[in-house]
């Protein structure tokens, strides 16, 4: 029943935000008058499904690892080879309802429609918990420097208020280790208030091998020093709406810089490739997640949202960026690219794509100790 606790978590997470990018593909569909056959939720043979009054079919299927949608008189969802042959098929009315026939523009909000809905949804999910739940803005005041420490070696000093981290505003003591971890430079930046005075200072930290919260061993970046609230009270406040937003937005941005940051730092060579990981590892912090709460659950479920809006919008085929860069190509040629050209880039995106699944799936094997 233990395996319970994490399979139940992660399919009510990957259901939400896929389900969520789906419909935004829908969305902007129905909204240029797109027909649109099929909304699955998981791939491979239906469990069930229901029939709505427009004729789209939805379903979810056996193997709940994403979803898609089907449009009116494509292969697959966004096929753009083909395009006369496809037109001959169809009558005067039935071609107004097909994707290729649409203008660029809508095409490309077609696609971009599923990534958006996912940032949305991490907004609305960030900005649901400050409201509700409240976001702490503790002030982040040095209560211990610990000897021989980076930060003891760059001048660091206890009652130290820490302004900024690399130029990103600290409005709580919970940031301060979420920036210090987040830099992919060799050094940070560090911004403190003393005496009224603002100091800057060039710290290197060290990195460890530790436990998280969740009990997993991860490589922390550290400089030596502890924080705490003055008289160990948090000043947690529920926001208005408009705040709310606001933060919500800034936290997704924050963390989608963050995510492109890494992965441009692992291009180079210096990005610590064993972070990444596949299903079986998000199951398994899902799972550890949830134990701590609605709040936690919903915590995960927007940085997965993210995560998924922004992998699907990276430049490879199969992916709605890809779609979107033949889009690009499209609108500078003044034509789609040819059949061969496409078919060429998507078994690109193919083998990418498998590799990427390979390398994740191996990292989550090596996780549970399996390697």
């Amino acid at each position: 029943m233990e395996i319970l606790n994490f399979i139940i978590p992660f399919i009510v997470l990957l259901t939400v935000v896929v389900f969520i990018h789906e419909y935004g593909h829908y969305y902007f569909a129905k909204r240029y008058g797109v027909g649109v056959t099929d909304f699955s939720i998981g791939f491979g043979k239906e469990i069930f499904g229901i029939n709505d009054k427009d004729g789209t079919r939805w379903k979810f299927c056996l193997i709940p690892l994403g979803g898609y949608v089907k449009f009116f008189g494509d292969r697959n969802v966004f096929s753009q080879t083909e395009q006369e042959e496809l037109l001959k098929k169809y009558n005067e009315s039935d071609r107004k309802k097909l994707f290729v026939t649409k203008p660029l523009y809508q095409r490309s909000l077609i696609v971009f429609g599923g990534p958006l809905a996912n940032f949305i949804l991490a907004i609305v999910i960030f900005a649901f918990i400050y409201m509700f739940s409240g976001k702490d803005f503790t002030p982040a005041k040095i209560s211990e420097v610990q000897d021989n420490s980076p930060a003891f070696s760059s001048g660091l000093q206890v009652n130290d208020v820490i302004m900024t981290i690399n130029n990103n505003k600290i409005r709580s003591v919970l940031e301060v280790s979420t920036h210090i971890n987040a830099s992919t430079t060799d050094t940070i930046e560090v911004e403190v208030l003393r005496n009224q005075q603002e100091l800057t200072f060039l710290i290197t930290p060290s990195e460890i091998l530790s436990e998280d919260n969740l009990g997993n061993k991860v490589k922390r970046k550290i400089i030596g020093i502890k924080i705490a609230p003055l008289n160990n009270e948090f000043n947690k406040q529920k926001l208005g709406p408009a705040k709310a937003i606001y933060y919500a937005s800034a936290e997704t941005w924050f963390v989608t810089k963050t995510t492109l940051k890494f992965v441009g730092s692992m291009f180079k060579g210096k990005g610590d490739s064993s972070q990444l990981g596949g299903p079986i590892r998000i199951a398994k912090i899902t799972g550890q997640v949830a134990q701590f709460g609605v709040i936690a659950f919903l915590s995960i479920m927007a940085y997965i949202s993210i995560s998924l809006g922004l992998i699907n919008l990276f430049p490879i085929p199969l992916l709605d960026g890809g779609h979107l860069m033949f889009y690009a190509f499209e609108k500078i040629l003044g034509k789609p690219l040819s059949q061969k050209t496409q078919e060429g880039f998507f078994r690109i995106g193919l083998i990418l794509l498998f590799s990427l699944m390979f390398f994740t799936t191996f990292n989550d094997l090596k996780d549970l100790g399996l390697f």
